[in-house]
């Protein structure tokens, strides 16, 4: 490849400029799927907002329990949906009328949430102890990036129309 590269003096590795290290500190030294360096670069630049869509997929019965938890710390608007579905438990069987069946998907409650990235920790965090009974089928957490969210009201755009 011809010739040495130089070492970063902040970071001590070759070839990594400060906008790299400036890019990882903002996104916490993780991967980034959901949106390309060259976006995430792009949003730190103009000072866009970065947001965070969350998902949660939790057992029926701890619904309430999570809702009032987000609603404590200031969560505002959130979708709730009745999903059906299957992990590792891959469902179980029941009596009914004396016949035994098998229920293979099993019903679930499905939150999602846009957030702005200074709340995502804390409402990750109190999603999963609202929600952990510690056996298996409590659910799963997904997060992703969100570009862009526009209230169809007035068009405001970004953190404000959330």
């Amino acid at each position: 490849m011809g010739g040495c590269r130089k070492k970063n003096s902040r970071t001590g590795t070759p070839g990594r400029g400060e906008e790299d290290y400036y890019l990882e500190a903002a996104l916490g030294s993780q991967n980034v799927p959901a949106v390309s360096t060259r976006q995430v670069r792009e949003q730190l630049r103009t000072g866009l907002e970065i947001m965070t869509k969350i998902e949660a997929v939790i057992q029926n019965s701890k619904l309430e329990m999570v809702k009032t938890a987000l609603h404590d710390i200031g969560v505002e608007g959130m979708t709730v949906m009745e999903v059906r579905g299957h992990g590792r438990q891959k469902g179980h069987t029941e009596v009914y009328r004396g016949r035994e069946y098998s229920v293979d998907l099993i019903p679930k409650t499905k939150l999602e949430m846009v957030l702005a990235d200074a709340m995502v920790d804390k409402a990750v965090q109190t999603i999963l102890a609202a929600a952990r009974s510690g056996k298996i089928g409590d659910g799963k957490i997904f997060l992703s990036r969100v570009d862009e969210a526009i209230r169809i009201r007035n068009d405001e755009r970004g953190e404000g129309a959330l």
